[in-house]
């Protein structure tokens, strides 16, 4: 072990007992922290599949989660003989995860990734005995990378992502996270940006494949509901989508007192529903929460529509004439506006997007959003927007073209994994053209 990773790994025992007080704190608003313990702290009694190979893949987040899922149904696919381990951090993560199980039944397991200590990642690995790993976007830890490298499993990062930011941040480790880098036998990143920054940091295979998020074709079912529940409205309908700590009060100070459209705030973290409805309605609003109705038809001007519901963005998309991207009027580096673009939503964003700059500029450039200083000015912009009919039709025929012309990063990142998954799954190798019992 370098004097780096024991001095990193010394801090991470220390952290213990504060990690579990913040999972304490978070279990405040969402109770899902208070369980799984066991999985987290490495002390879980694990019971895998031994009979079938397993490729692994840690999807931290919601965000990381849905990013997974094509890559996911396309090994599947191609794989059909082998299991699939799908690891998490957060509950919203792990809740997303269930849906990807759902559709695969038996072949695969969900448990929280442990934290990176080096008896619960060598407990995990002997465990599961994964034949490959996958990280998504920007896991890199380093007792995960230097253990797995020492237990003979190969690791991918891919739709590997970096902003200017993160990177500067991991430069004050420069050497703990250089090592760990450099034990991904391939990085795969989302764009040339990404890749120089990655390849600074010290990954050595770095390749560009984009970003698989564009892959992720919307419900269309939720679609349709949401369509029907717009022209039940008869009148515009703004979204503010996963927006964040701080920007809820902003958007609400911005809003005119009597708005001529439905609006309806997306909080992105389940957590802070009670903490959004409680601010709406200390504005003198009557926050209308969707998990208590079935339609957006408020009934005064009064009324704000609070979106308290997973997995139902393409919904709230769909409905609504326009959307305001979260985290980037707050410096939060934005969220994630490909699947706003996919429906055919124009969208509006804040100065703050260095998490899915390339995305963000490339929707822009393409006439499908507009970036705007502060939350007035994406009050008054959305305003604009529903008011001019054809330039709406427009930003949302851009929107669908943008995402559209973006597709195929699954498949690039399939083929660049799959000389790694044939070398370690040996005899699963032969069966990848065997029909799928998945859908």
């Amino acid at each position: 072990m370098t004097p780096e990773r024991a001095a990193y790994t010394a801090f991470a025992f220390f952290a213990v007992p504060f990690a579990a007080l913040y999972l304490l704190w978070r279990s405040r608003r969402q109770p899902e922290y208070r369980q799984h313990w066991s999985e987290r702290f490495g002390f879980k009694h694990y019971a895998p599949d031994a009979a079938r190979p397993t490729i692994w893949i840690h999807a931290v987040s919601l965000g990381e989660t849905r990013a997974a899922e094509p890559l996911i149904d396309a090994l599947a696919q191609r794989y059909p003989h082998l299991r699939f381990l799908l690891t998490h951090m957060t509950p919203t993560g792990r809740a997303a995860g269930a849906d990807v199980a759902a559709r695969w039944p038996d072949r695969v397991m969900q448990t929280y990734l442990p934290y990176d200590l080096p008896y619960a990642i060598r407990r995990f690995l002997r465990a599961f005995k994964p034949v490959a790993g996958v990280t998504i976007e920007t896991e890199i830890w380093p007792n995960l990378m230097a253990i797995a490298a020492e237990a003979g499993v190969p690791m991918a990062l891919v739709n590997a992502r970096l902003s200017e930011r993160s990177y500067q941040s991991y430069r004050r480790f420069a050497q703990l996270m250089r090592d760990a880098a450099a034990r991904f036998k391939w990085v795969l990143a989302q764009t040339e940006a990404d890749s120089a920054r990655l390849r600074k940091l010290g990954a050595n295979e770095v390749e560009v494949t984009g970003n698989i998020k564009f892959d992720s074709a919307p419900d269309q079912a939720l679609v349709a509901r949401g369509a029907a529940w717009r022209r039940a409205c008869g009148r515009p309908v703004w979204l503010f989508a996963s927006t964040r700590d701080s920007e809820e009060a902003l958007i609400l100070s911005a809003l005119p007192a009597e708005p001529d459209a439905v609006v309806i705030i997306v909080p992105r973290h389940p957590q802070r529903f009670d903490e959004v409805a409680r601010l709406i309605e200390a504005r003198g609003l009557v926050a209308v929460r969707r998990s208590t109705t079935d339609n957006f038809v408020a009934r005064s001007d009064r009324e704000i529509i609070l979106g308290d519901s997973m997995g139902e963005m393409a919904m709230y998309y769909a409905a609504a004439d326009v959307a305001l991207i979260g985290g980037s009027v707050a410096n939060l580096g934005g969220q994630n506006l490909i699947e706003a673009c996919a429906v055919g939503t124009p969208v509006v964003v804040g100065p703050h997007t260095f998490n899915f700059e390339e995305a963000t500029l490339g929707a822009i450039e393409a006439g499908a959003g507009v970036r705007v200083a502060n939350a007035a000015e994406a009050i008054a912009a959305m305003a604009a927007i529903t008011r001019d009919t054809a330039r709406r039709a427009r930003m949302s025929e851009a929107g669908v073209r943008f995402a559209q012309s973006h597709r195929g990063a699954t498949m690039r990142t399939l083929e660049r994994l799959a000389p790694i998954i044939d070398a370690w799954a040996g005899s699963v190798a032969a069966g990848t053209t065997a029909e799928s019992s998945g859908p």
